[in-house]
């Protein structure tokens, strides 16, 4: 269990980081060194790395990796810019991204990959060209870096959750993520490996291609149709994008809020952890961004200024070894009604007046969240 501050177990080791404020950022163009203007405004003295995160319909990269990313490398180095892409789930974007990058002079790429299995040639490139790669929250085979979460964990603890929850009974709905990412297939496994060992019954499977809540409440509509809403005693969300669709899609199908069944998700999305306040979704899996994107900015400043790497960075993360690549990799936590208020609101992810606005005013009351 999280405690204050961000402790984690981080490969046999107590990680301490401070709490980053959500609303600070870097921008691309808040950052440059002494020497002339290149066409592009930034200086000619400036280190450029470069961010490339996959989608914007997850909540996370755009409204925390990003700006906790370039913050951190803005405090860190002010003659680094921060050259951002999202290439909002398409993969042949994001390839030309890659090479936009490389071509105005990337010093590190920091890549999260629409496709893990098919970013080997974008590694490639980069290291043609002599540019480090940091494989972001995705794994990326032939990668210099790594970083992530304990992924086959998190699902274990989705399924967990699940399965406590519903007294190792009844029938579920699973709805997986993204088949291209290779984060969703560990979270699949992960979630497999208590579930079919438990009493639970599935009654239905989707790997969702995009990780949209749309195609999630979709497919729950199609279900509650075939089954009957009171046969469904749970779902398995694999993240709380598609767990908003799960509750969307049963609440327009007439089951009232307080009969909603037990539901999984993950990221810690204010959204999903008001729900939870409020009885509406089981729980999520927060895995605290800013110690994978502070990491990861640590990383790539001291790549981007030529810096011998460490064993252990700045923050006290220990380097592993996943799959032949150096790698981060840190632990999540379970966040149910009962410590709210010792994980996301402790760590200073969320504050009360976040979560308990008009609308969830009761609930969090009820909850003692004030």
């Amino acid at each position: 269990m999280s405690t204050p501050l961000h402790r984690f177990a981080v490969a046999g080791a107590a990680v301490l980081i401070g709490a980053a404020g959500l609303s600070a950022c870097g921008a691309n163009d808040a950052q440059s060194g002494s020497g002339a203007d290149n066409s592009d405004g930034t200086s000619s003295d400036s280190l450029s790395i470069a961010l490339l995160l996959p989608e914007s319909k997850t909540t996370r990269y755009e409204a925390f990796d990003k700006p906790l990313f370039e913050a951190k490398v803005a405090e860190l180095c002010e003659e680094c810019v921060v050259d951002y892409y999202n290439a909002d789930q398409d993969e042949a974007k994001q390839q030309t991204q890659v090479a936009a990058a490389l071509t105005k002079g990337a010093k590190v790429l920091v890549l999260d990959p629409v496709n893990g299995d098919g970013a080997g040639g974008m590694v490639a490139d980069a290291q043609a060209e002599g540019v480090p790669v940091i494989a972001y929250d995705r794994f990326i085979a032939g990668a210099d870096y790594y970083m992530s979460f304990d992924n086959n964990t998190v699902g274990n603890m989705q399924g967990e959750a699940l399965v406590g929850a519903m007294d190792d009974s009844g029938d579920i709905l699973m709805l997986n993520g993204a088949p291209s990412d290779p984060n969703a297939g560990q979270f699949k496994a992960g979630a497999h490996e208590v579930i079919d060992a438990s009493g639970l019954e599935i009654l239905g499977e989707y790997d969702n291609p995009d990780w949209s809540p749309e195609n999630a409440q979709s497919y729950v509509t199609d279900q509650v149709t075939k089954f009957g809403a009171e046969n469904i005693d749970g779902v398995y969300a694999a993240n709380d994008g598609q767990a908003g669709g799960v509750v969307a899609a049963l609440l327009g199908a007439g089951v009232k809020a307080a009969d909603l069944p037990p539901i999984t998700g993950q990221d810690a999305e204010l959204a999903a952890v008001q729900r939870i306040v409020a009885g509406e979704q089981t729980v999520t899996i927060y895995k605290p961004i800013p110690i994978e994107a502070e990491t990861a900015a640590e990383l790539a400043v001291d790549i981007a200024r030529g810096n011998d790497i460490p064993d252990t960075s700045v923050t006290g993360v220990e380097q592993s070894d996943f799959e032949g690549v150096t790698s981060y990799i840190f632990s999540p936590t379970a966040v149910t009604q009962d410590n709210v208020l010792d994980t996301v609101i402790a760590d200073g992810f969320y504050a009360v007046a976040d979560i308990c606005t008009a609308a969830y005013a009761d609930a969090c009351k009820a909850a003692g969240i004030q």
